[in-house]
């Protein structure tokens, strides 16, 4: 779906923003949200990317840590909360992604440290109808 396309029968769009992570073949669900707009979307995967990187990385001199449990980096290695502050911060990627979902397609930010990663994610969900209410059933 290009710039300008129309989706026949979308009478109203939603998105869907979610947050995982894992290492190799795992993958873990770390949360999500379906929100009226885009950039309310993106504003949840914002809080998200801080909220990873500081649990990932807490500010050193946070009192509750055990003793070494943290430890400086090596240089010119990947760190994952680094750059899952860098992507919160920067307007060009708020821009792009806001772009990306206006045109229908879904928007992926993955942060990786070693063999971990880190995936924020929002995608469009179309739907033909607004439903006034949820069927529920015991099955």
């Amino acid at each position: 779906m290009g710039a300008g396309a129309v989706v026949t029968g979308v009478e109203h769009v939603e998105y869907l923003a979610d947050a995982h992570g894992g290492s190799g073949a795992r993958s873990v669900f770390l949360g999500g949200i379906i929100t009226p707009t885009r950039r309310l979307a993106l504003r949840w995967l914002r809080r998200q990317a801080h909220r990873l990187a500081d649990a990932l990385d807490p500010d050193p001199r946070t009192t509750h840590l055990p003793t070494r449990a943290l430890l400086p980096a090596a240089p010119g290695a990947e760190h994952a909360p680094s750059q899952l502050r860098f992507w919160a911060a920067d307007l060009a990627y708020a821009e792009e992604a806001a772009d990306r979902l206006a045109t229908g397609y879904p928007y992926c930010f993955t942060a990786r440290e070693g063999p971990a990663w880190y995936r924020l994610t929002a995608r469009p969900l179309f739907t033909t109808g607004r439903p006034s209410h949820f069927a529920w059933s015991s099955v």
